[in-house]
């Protein structure tokens, strides 16, 4: 098998320890963004050379791959994963392997984004790479409208919030330390979809407009429902016996990234990937390319 795997990278003009990089960034990260970095650029397009050779690769483990070639992000889904859009994994139906959830407030926020991504979809409001832009203020409005919930008011909270939605690639956001400000703006990304189906999303705006001005059972039953379903789709989170763990993550990014040799010495900084020439998170115009640490590495597909 080996032999066969040389043979077709020597044919792309790569070796054993290209393909091993990119399969070990791809099961250690679960997802790589084309946009997001130098080192995800160079990988991501290491991989659309050998996609299939990666595909047979992790096929074996029962391991799913999205690969959105418009806006360039592939994304990992464990065995047995319902992923919208994919057609239901009947093999591995059950499998618990690789599972991770996801906690209330990331949950609800993730609900947020994905019916203010389906506004500006209907409004047209989208960029060339699929994102939409929403202000802090706008979308905490938007949470109370829809499901009554505030973003967490400690500041801390409110930063380890947006910091997993960035890890998970859901959001750009140009300074986490401004969370705290309205008037800041945030990128949501098209991944997004993958994240919530159709289905969820009606059944959330449906409960939202029986009763819009004031909370009922039914109209709570549904959007707690809506946010169970969110929690089964999402497999590429913090699982609710990892979230002890999230220290022990913080402290792995004083190790070096061995794919990145411009990665600068972040690790003791509230602020993951901020650098004081280039801004790691796009505005709306602009995303780094050369930014890659470890404190914004997007959660373990096996949840380490």
């Amino acid at each position: 098998m080996l032999h066969e795997i040389d043979r077709e990278l020597e044919k792309e003009g790569l070796s054993q320890k290209d393909y091993s990089e990119l399969l070990v960034r791809l099961l250690d990260y679960g997802v790589i963004c084309r946009d997001e970095s130098q080192v995800e650029q160079t990988l991501y397009d290491r991989y659309v050379r050998i996609e299939e050779l990666v595909g047979e690769y992790l096929s074996v483990l029962g391991i799913r791959i999205q690969h959105d070639k418009r806006f360039q992000f592939i994304r990992l889904y464990p065995p047995g994963a319902q992923v919208p859009g994919m057609d239901e994994d009947q093999q591995n139906a059950g499998n618990p392997a690789f599972r991770q959830r996801l906690n209330q407030s990331e949950v609800a926020l993730i609900l947020v984004l994905r019916a203010q991504y389906d506004k500006a979809l209907r409004e047209g409001a989208v960029d060339e790479q699929g994102c939409v832009m929403v202000s802090l203020e706008g979308l905490t409005i938007a949470m109370k409208n829809l499901l009554k919930r505030s973003l967490p008011d400690n500041v801390t909270e409110r930063k380890a919030l947006f910091r997993k939605l960035r890890q998970m690639r859901l959001v750009q956001l140009q300074n986490e330390d401004s969370v705290h400000d309205g008037d800041i703006w945030l990128r949501i990304r098209p991944m997004i979809m993958s994240y919530v189906s159709d289905e969820v999303l009606t059944e959330l705006m449906a409960s939202d407009d029986e009763d819009d001005q004031s909370e009922t059972p039914d109209a709570q039953g549904e959007a707690s429902e809506a946010q169970n379903d969110v929690e089964s789709q999402d497999e590429i989170a913090e699982p609710e016996t990892e979230i002890t763990t999230a220290g022990e993550q913080q402290a792995d990014a004083s190790q070096s990234d061995p794919l990145d040799e411009n990665r600068t010495d972040e690790a003791s900084s509230d602020e993951p990937q901020a650098s004081d020439n280039e801004g790691d998170e796009a505005d709306s115009s602009v995303v780094s390319n050369d930014d890659d640490s470890d404190t914004n590495k997007p959660v373990s597909l096996f949840g380490e």
